[in-house]
C-alpha cells in the first residue's frame, strides 16, 4: 500500500464532519514534524485550523485545504460505511475520499518526498488546513488569513486541493472562481381576500415583473476566463397555504454568480434599478460570499500546467466555473492561487470515491510542482 493510500483512508476513518476535525489536522502535523514543519493551530469559536511551514524565507508555497466533510445521508444508501474506507475495483469509497481527504494525503506525501530528496530547496512550504470550508466559512481560512496578513506573513503561490478534475486527472485547472452574491427580497403588500382584490395589495403580482426582468437581464458578456454573470431565484415564498387569500407579503432569495466584469456595487444599483421600476414597499438584505478572483498565466499556472503535462501527459484547461472555494481568501492577499484536485464527479454524493491510481498521480504532481518553483 503506498503511503498516500494509507494516509488516505486514516483521514476518512476520522467522522470529520463539518466543522468537526476529529484528530484529522493533529495526524497530518504529526506526519509533518519529523522534517521540520512547525505547527500552529489557530482555532476560533468552534472551527480548527492548522498552519504548517517549513523554512522562514519567501517565496512561501502553500498547499490549502479542508479536512470537514459533508455529513453523509443515509447510511443504508451507501454500499459501504462512509467513514470505514473500502477498496473495490480500483476505487476507494468514503466521505471525504474526493473532497478532500485524498488531496489532502497527496500534498502530505509530496511534501515529505520533496524535502527528503531535496533539504535545502528554496523558499519556504506551507500548509492551511481548516475545518471550516463546507460550513459557514467564517473561522476558518478566512481567520488564519487575516492573522497571517497582521503579521506581514505572505503566501506567494498556493495550491488549493479541491477536486478540480472532471473526466480525467488534471484535465482542469481551477485558476480562478466567479464571486457570488446573496440577497433575501421582501415584498410586501396588503392581505386580503381574493373576491375583493381592490382592498388589497398583492406583492406577488407587484414583483413578477421585476423578477421576470430581472432574470432575462444580460449582466455582462464575460471575459476570456469567466462565463457571463447569472441571475438565479433560488427560493420564492408567499401566502397562508388558503387559496382564497391575497397574501401580505413576499420572500424570494436571489443569487448573482458574478465575472471580474462586474463589481458587488454595480449589480446592488442595477437591482434596485429594475425593482424601483416595479414596486417601492421592499427590502433588500444583501449577503457577499466572495469577490470574483484571476490568478493570470504567471509562474504558479506555468508551473501547475507543465507538471500535469510531464505526469499524465495532457494539456489542461483554466477554468473559473463551479462554486466558491477557500481561494477566495487567499487570492486578495496578493497570492497566485489554483485549485487542482481529483475528479468530482461523485463529490457529495453516496458513496463518494476516488481512483486509487488517480491518488498516486496527484502526489507526483504536486511534488513536481515544488520542484518547479522551489529548485
Amino acid at each position: 500500500m503506498s503511503d498516500t493510500l494509507a494516509l488516505t483512508q486514516q483521514l476518512i476513518a476520522l467522522p470529520s464532519v463539518t466543522p468537526v476535525d476529529h484528530g484529522c489536522q493533529q495526524l497530518i502535523a504529526e506526519h509533518l514534524a519529523p522534517l521540520g514543519f512547525k505547527a500552529e493551530y489557530l482555532n476560533f469559536e468552534d472551527v480548527e485550523n492548522l498552519w504548517l511551514r517549513r523554512g522562514t524565507e519567501g517565496p512561501v508555497f502553500c498547499f490549502a485545504g479542508h479536512t470537514d466533510v459533508v455529513p453523509t445521508g443515509p447510511l443504508a444508501a451507501w454500499e459501504s460505511a462512509p467513514f470505514q474506507p473500502e477498496i473495490r475495483d480500483g476505487m476507494l469509497y468514503g466521505r471525504g475520499a474526493a473532497d478532500m481527504k485524498g488531496s489532502i494525503a497527496a500534498f502530505v506525501i509530496a511534501a515529505e518526498n520533496f524535502v527528503r530528496e531535496h533539504p535545502e530547496h528554496q523558499g519556504s512550504i506551507a500548509m492551511l488546513i481548516t475545518s471550516d470550508e463546507e460550513g459557514p466559512s467564517k473561522y476558518g481560512t478566512v481567520k488564519v488569513v487575516e492573522t497571517l496578513e497582521a503579521r506581514n506573513e505572505k503566501i506567494t503561490w498556493c495550491l488549493v486541493g479541491e477536486p478540480s478534475s472532471s473526466k480525467q486527472l488534471g484535465d482542469i485547472i481551477k485558476n480562478g472562481r466567479r464571486g457570488s452574491l446573496n440577497a433575501k427580497l421582501t415584498v410586501n403588500g396588503k392581505q386580503g381576500h381574493v373576491a375583493y382584490p381592490q382592498l388589497a395589495d398583492n406583492p406577488i403580482h407587484r414583483v413578477a415583473p421585476a423578477l421576470a426582468e430581472l432574470a432575462a437581464e444580460v449582466w455582462d458578456h464575460g471575459n476570456e476566463f469567466f462565463p457571463p454573470t447569472s441571475f438565479q431565484i433560488s427560493n420564492l415564498n408567499s401566502g397562508t397555504g388558503a387559496n382564497n387569500v391575497i397574501p401580505g407579503s413576499l420572500e424570494a432569495l436571489i443569487n448573482f454568480r458574478f465575472s471580474t466584469e462586474l463589481t458587488e456595487a454595480e449589480i446592488k444599483l442595477r437591482t434596485e434599478t429594475i425593482l424601483n421600476k416595479y414596486v417601492t414597499n421592499y427590502y433588500l438584505d444583501w449577503s457577499l460570499s466572495g469577490n470574483p478572483f484571476l490568478t493570470g498565466r504567471g509562474n504558479l499556472v506555468s508551473a501547475t500546467v507543465k507538471a500535469i503535462q510531464e505526469v499524465v501527459n495532457i494539456e489542461t484547461e483554466l477554468s473559473t466555473s463551479g462554486g466558491t472555494s477557500d481561494g477566495r481568501f487567499i487570492a486578495p492577499t496578493g497570492a497566485e492561487v489554483v485549485e487542482l484536485g481529483p475528479c468530482n464527479a461523485t463529490i457529495h454524493q453516496i458513496n463518494e470515491c476516488v481512483a486509487i491510481s488517480d491518488l498516486e498521480k496527484l502526489t507526483v504532481i504536486y511534488q513536481r510542482i515544488l520542484e518547479n518553483l522551489l529548485l
